[in-house]
């Protein structure tokens, strides 16, 4: 896709918003969402590219691709990354 050409790639977030759900012991509590709303996943990633027009946001186009391509990896890598800890 087109903004993959310019933009960093997503996973290069990951460890930093895991760190942050697991400060707030909402980790588990995300993968979960993650498993079970990825129909809901697609529509919010739709709704962080609509609202691009209003925020420019490295980080919030990064969560869009990962709710839109990797929403079960970073599911995994959330309990797999919460369990290590």
């Amino acid at each position: 896709m087109l903004y993959s050409l310019y933009m960093k790639p997503s996973r290069e977030y990951w460890p930093r918003w895991a760190e942050t759900l697991r400060r707030y012991q909402l980790h588990e509590f995300a993968a979960s969402l993650l498993d079970a709303g990825s129909p809901l996943a697609l529509l919010g990633a739709q709704a962080l590219y609509f609202g691009r027009g209003l925020i420019e946001s490295d980080q919030l186009m990064a969560l869009a691709v990962t709710l839109e391509e990797d929403s079960e990896a970073f599911a995994s890598f959330l309990v797999k990354d919460g369990a290590a800890s």
